[in-house]
């Protein structure tokens, strides 16, 4: 696990310290050794940096940049196969002098080129450059584990693990991209390829640049598709057959993630995900693997009674740890350092925690992101299908549609609609311009409507459709949407910057792609409700201990704002700061802090605000243009 700085520059400005500050802004990824090459021709000059965490041979053999001929590889991440790929290229006469992955890798992509990605199984961002053809190939994993920013402009292009390495190149320039913002304001995150500045991208997951520096530019392609896997149902397959089989493929996701020269652990949430992962983990292990849970004394969103009887049950060892206001206060100052660019979830608050505490005993730990995705482990999905037909049954939908879309705004706000029902009136007016489900689903999850987004931002609305899918039922098409957004955009991002910033590598084994291929052509039948998980998990855990209501991983936010940390919102939201900034309707923002200290609303918008205003104090001050 490591992470890594990249720099291509035709007007040969590169020098060692600047490459050397770049990636050293990453040493929370990768405090056990460094690297740092210049490549130099008359045309232009390469740079390349190494941040590295030691987890597979532990050795100097690790070290990058790695070179072998005309290709010198960095690379974040892990390939968990490696050793299957090494032996293979043994009997292609291929010689090894390390146990690293990296060195598999590079001789790899020597051998097959870009199509050496598909042999690997694993969590990645890397980049290779061949001296010979010229040209610099830049990867990113097929669910977008691993985090890969680029820039460019001019005569400049650098990308980098985190924004923050960017920042340094005084020839990065921050302007805000507000199509970027509108779509935060939307959903707590902002979706690849976007990110908040103008010029600057995020790589998307499953996909690879490939860039000419010959000619100066690049094309992106794609190399895995999860669609293309969800149009090839498996039609045949008895339940109890797929049971089994599922489970065996989950048997050798979990057991390749415990490949490690450092202590692992997992993070126990008591829930259906986590709670699989650790019992079939640790019924494979003699000795106790450790176990982390974040409780709450809040009951409403405490889950670590749960997390404590499973791992009692499976016989871990267990370490919980109540989050306290103390933990938030401490913690949510650091989130802009942490995240780079807005981001809204406030979970990262415990996940931070839980980082913090399983780090003091492992190096690495695994998780059970992913299963809801996968799984249909949302109760919105089935509640959503439900809205979706009725709407799709009313023969007077259009009528409807239009008669919402000519009532202004503010005759409904002014005939005394509570502030409770006035938003889901702009949300129901929000989600009717779209036809398709996905999206649908999409405007009825967001925190702020089109209306108030246009309030906020001076009619700066902009969102991006998910595509059409065919021959996916409605369900599946929400899980899509989800998996392409909600998950690689928030959740991944959450964990992965959370776990890094401690030098914590989280692992993520629900989302091996071969997990991934095996359950979207499953019926989804099978998977409602997680119904094929929940009976595996049965096998392993008594059904008393995990059947009950879903929590999500939320904490109480709004009531700590209201009280202990109303302090943040008087800093980062007054209304002398709105106003300089010109960037928000202040009218509006001093409206939205007036509802929320009445206990007039109770959602996602002030924290969602409060963040990017904080992120904004922490990155943009003292910086020309916005």
């Amino acid at each position: 696990m490591c992470g890594i700085t990249g720099i291509i520059d035709y007007k040969n400005s590169i020098t060692k310290d600047l490459l050397k500050s770049m990636t050293d802004t990453l040493i929370h990824r990768g405090p056990d050794d460094s690297g740092y090459e210049l490549y130099e021709t008359h045309k232009y000059s390469l740079g390349f940096g190494y941040r590295r965490l030691a987890i597979q041979d532990l050795s100097l053999k690790g070290h990058q940049p790695m070179m072998y001929e005309n290709f010198t590889i960095i690379f974040n991440g892990e390939v968990y196969n490696f050793k299957e790929i090494r032996k293979e290229l043994i009997e292609l006469n291929y010689t090894f002098y390390s146990d690293s992955d990296t060195e598999v890798m590079l001789k790899a992509f020597h051998h097959w080129g870009a199509k050496s990605v598909d042999k690997f199984r694993g969590m990645f961002a890397f980049a290779i450059h061949d001296k010979q053809l010229e040209k610099i190939w830049v990867f990113r994993d097929r669910v977008g584990v691993k985090p890969l920013y680029y820039y460019q402009k001019n005569d400049l292009f650098i990308y980098a693990s985190e924004l923050k390495a960017l920042y340094q190149h005084p020839m990065f320039q921050k302007e805000i991209d507000f199509n970027a913002l509108s779509m935060y304001l939307q959903f707590g995150y902002i979706q690849a390829p976007l990110t908040i500045f103008k010029n600057t991208h995020k790589l998307k997951a499953a996909n690879y640049l490939e860039y000419d520096l010959k000619s100066h530019t690049f094309k992106i392609k794609n190399y895995w598709s999860v669609v293309k896997h969800y149009q090839q149902k498996n039609k045949d397959n008895s339940y109890e057959n797929a049971q089994n089989e599922l489970e065996d493929v989950l048997k050798d996701s979990f057991s390749l993630r415990m490949i490690s020269d450092v202590p692992v652990g997992t993070f126990l949430s008591g829930g259906i995900d986590s709670s699989l992962v650790t019992a079939i983990l640790q019924k494979n292990t003699e000795q106790p693997i450790s176990t982390f849970t974040i409780g709450f004394d809040d009951e409403k969103f405490n889950e670590a009674p749960y997390a404590k009887k499973i791992a009692e049950h499976l016989g871990t060892n267990h370490t919980e740890h109540y989050c306290s206001m103390k933990d938030a206060m401490d913690i949510i100052p650091k989130l802009p350092e942490i995240y780079d660019e807005p981001f809204a979830d406030s979970s990262a608050i415990p996940t931070t925690l839980v980082s913090q505490i399983a780090k003091e005993k492992v190096t690495v730990a695994l998780s059970g992101d992913g299963g809801d995705e996968l799984f249909a482990g949302y109760s919105s999905y089935e509640l959503f299908e439900g809205r979706f037909n009725k709407i799709k049954k009313l023969s007077k939908f259009n009528i409807a549609k239009t008669i919402i879309g000519i009532i202004p705004d503010p005759i409904v706000k002014f005939h005394n609609w509570s502030t409770k029902y006035y938003p889901k009136y702009l949300k129901l007016k929000n989600t009717l311009e779209h036809k398709d489900i996905q999206n649908m689903y999409k405007v009825s999850n967001s925190v702020f409507t089109k209306s108030e987004i246009n309030h906020a931002l001076s009619d700066k609305y902009h969102f991006i459709n998910d595509p059409s899918f065919e021959n996916i039922n409605n369900i599946e098409k929400m899980m899509l949407s989800d998996f392409n957004g909600y998950l690689a955009d928030d959740i991944l991002v959450k964990v992965d910057r959370a776990s890094m910033s401690i030098s914590l590598e989280s692992r993520e084994p629900l989302l091996d792609h071969k997990v991934i291929e095996y359950a979207v052509k499953l019926p989804i039948e099978f998977k409602k409700n997680k119904r094929i998980l929940k009976d595996i998990l049965s096998k392993y855990v008594p059904k008393e201990l995990f059947e009950r209501k879903k929590t999500g991983f939320g904490i109480p936010i709004n009531n700590w704002l209201r009280n202990d940390l109303k302090y943040l919102i008087d800093t980062h939201m007054d209304v002398s700061l709105i106003k300089d900034q010109n960037i928000f309707d202040v009218g509006y923002i001093e409206s939205l802090k007036d509802l929320f200290f009445r206990d007039k609303i109770d959602d996602r918008k002030i924290w969602t605000i409060l963040m990017f205003q904080m992120w904004f104090s922490k990155n943009m001050y003292n910086n020309n243009a916005i």
